[in-house]
């Protein structure tokens, strides 16, 4: 009886530290709100400077210096109808592979280099996903 008791009462500490971490009953958690450190955010925000914004713009409106030659346009990151209609997992998918690799406009060059850099990417996510609010 006493070994019934206690596996009970690890089964039941198991669930409560699983609902704790995100990880009981719903599946695993969006990668949406993601924690990015300030390092990580740093890194993501030179990224962004260097290699986005020259298309995308500073405000990530779709107007930077480069976007007047450019048809397609770049995605207006603050467009609120875009926003929702795309998870974070395909706006990493699209940083990462490149516009052709995802369907988009193979101007969109690829950063395979940010694909071991997952927190750098997070941080990429994180001031597109800002750009929307």
């Amino acid at each position: 009886m006493k070994k019934m008791i206690v596996a009970v009462l690890l089964t039941v500490a198991a669930l409560v530290a699983c609902s704790k971490e995100g990880g009981g009953g719903g599946g695993a958690p969006k990668p949406e709100g993601k924690t990015v450190s300030a390092a990580d955010l740093k890194a993501a925000k030179d990224a962004y400077e260097s290699r986005c914004a020259t298309c995308h713009g500073a405000t990530g409106k779709g107007d930077g210096a480069g976007a007047a030659a450019l048809n397609p346009k770049p995605r207006n990151y603050t467009d609120k109808a875009w926003q929702k209609s795309v998870t974070d997992e395909q706006i990493k998918k699209t940083i990462i592979m490149g516009g052709a690799a995802v369907g988009k406009s193979p101007i969109m060059p690829a950063s395979p280099d940010l694909d071991s850099k997952p927190e750098q990417v997070d941080g990429l996510v994180k001031l597109i996903r800002g750009f929307g609010e």
